[in-house]
């Protein structure tokens, strides 16, 4: 199937034309090509979006358990049947490599397959003790109501879906607006898997624009009951002002500036196997890449030595040939945005074992050693194919220097001591570490969340479910009860 021809907003079950004078192109980011034209939705279109999914989820909060999973297979059997478009495109339009848009897919079938799980809590009913006599006390999940999605640029299918699947199957509708330069995997196939499998109108609504035309209209509209958002810091402390003075809940996945440790007994060859993964998949724009390498200084000029020798060999260039590891990045912007944090570093004296260079937004990778954790480059959240080595004098300066940043994300930790391991991995301030393992992981059944400036809020099941439904309690009086007055 042919997707690129899918570049109108879906709004009430129908493909709207935007009413914004201006366009958007969305571009590959590896030759500039123009995948398709975009006419931005106005505000006035938002609005009616927001007003539509209110009243469309009084409706499908109604609708049986089953008919919901039955929509939601549908889905399933939409992405599976398309996946070799869908990968075409995620490549194509990210600048993903083959590997990282079957990853993509496969986390997205992954999320709607757990979805199928969750209609059933809403028909659970829970008995607590009654301090009355004669009282039943019961326990309810309902439905939030309307849900506002922002997906970012890196992932966009799957970080759209991990909001939009729970959130219907759990009777909410959704009001989502994915980024303009991945309008495609972001938004619109996605509104397509949804129109194929027979969602009721208005349940789900895709508004392609951007800031200009609607401000922050996707955050202040009284109609939606959460703001589902996953993307950088500073932006998520904007929203985090905006619900806090609405009283909006909020599930918030934000920056990282993720360690990966190796301890003195740590497995270099094993250590390094993982580091390439994960600091180069996606070329390093995943909230979870590994940003800071911190080695034991036994196993420093080892593990230097035979990483650099691994990255020279990552193959770069064009992400839809099937031996790409390392594409470009997202747009120009996002390139200078690399070169001046490599050119910061190099002014300020930090030692360079391995100089990429750049062509257009393809930026082959860099290794930067003997950083200090306290440098500028260290405590940058750098997404991009850039790599910091940090040397720790023992173990617990290791753990030290991990925790010395004011993210907390994903974290790993190399050690031939199991139990051990397990002891540090709860001594590291990020929300996820993982043992003899990289830090970008992800499983629709997990906790996924930070801690500190990293986010607030769970993904995965059951932890969604009580982000996106509302606990009621409803008691019983089974017999009349005599009050004291």
């Amino acid at each position: 199937m042919d997707f690129t021809s899918l570049n109108k907003s879906f709004i009430n079950g129908k493909w709207i034309e935007g009413k914004s004078q201006r366009t958007f192109d969305n571009q590959n980011p590896y030759d500039g090509s123009i995948i398709q034209t975009i006419r931005l939705a106005t505000l006035e279109q938002l609005e009616e979006s927001f007003l539509i999914a209110k009243e469309a989820q009084k409706h499908w909060a109604k609708i049986t358990a089953e008919d919901k999973k039955d929509v939601l297979k549908k889905v399933i059997e939409f992405f599976e049947s398309n996946r070799n478009s869908i990968v075409d495109i995620i490549s194509r339009e990210t600048g993903g490599s083959v590997v990282k848009a079957n990853v993509e897919v496969d986390l997205t079938v992954g999320l709607v397959k757990e979805a199928l799980n969750m209609p059933d809590e809403l028909n659970k009913v829970k008995e607590v003790p009654a301090g009355i006599e004669n009282r039943v006390n019961r326990v309810h999940k309902l439905p939030l109501g309307v849900i506002t999605s922002i997906s970012p640029f890196n992932f966009p299918m799957n970080l759209s879906m991990r909001t939009i699947a729970p959130a219907i199957a759990l009777g909410n509708s959704v009001v989502h607006k994915p980024d303009s330069q991945t309008a495609l995997a972001g938004g619109t196939i996605i509104a397509k898997a949804f129109e194929y499998a027979g969602l009721p109108k208005g349940v789900f609504n895709c508004i392609l624009t951007d800031l200009e035309e609607i401000g922050d209209a996707m955050l202040e509209s009284p109609h939606s009951q959460l703001i589902s958002f996953t993307g950088s810091t500073p932006v998520g402390k904007h929203i985090g002002k905006i619900a806090g003075s609405m009283l909006k809940r909020v599930a918030l996945e934000l920056g990282g500036n993720n360690p990966f440790i190796l301890l003195k007994d740590g497995n270099v060859d094993q250590a390094v196997d993982a580091a390439i993964f994960g600091k180069f998949i996606h070329q390093g724009q995943i909230c979870m890449s590994i940003n800071r390498f911190i080695i034991h200084q036994n196993h420093y000029d080892k593990f230097v030595e035979k990483f650099v020798e691994r990255v020279k060999d990552i193959p770069c260039g064009d992400p839809t040939d099937p031996k790409t590891i390392v594409g470009p990045l997202i747009n120009e912007e996002q390139a200078d945005k690399a070169m001046k944090i490599i050119d910061d570093a190099k002014e300020a004296g930090v030692k360079i074992a391995l100089e990429g260079k750049r062509e257009g937004n393809l930026i082959t990778p860099f290794v930067f050693i003997d950083v200090e954790n306290d440098s500028e480059l260290a405590q940058t959240e750098l997404f991009s194919p850039i790599a910091t080595i940090i040397k720790a004098d023992s173990d617990e300066h290791a753990i030290e220097l991990a925790n010395d940043t004011p993210f907390g994300l994903s974290s790993a930790i190399f050690t031939e001591d199991l139990t051990e391991g397990g002891q540090i991995a709860l001594s590291i301030e990020s929300g996820m570490t993982h043992i003899n393992d990289q830090t970008v992981n992800d499983h629709p059944t997990v906790p996924f969340g930070g801690a500190k400036e990293s986010g607030m809020g769970r993904f995965g099941n059951p932890w969604i479910v009580e982000e996106f439904t509302m606990t009621k309690w409803v008691s019983i009086q089974k017999e009349y009860r005599k009050y004291p007055f």
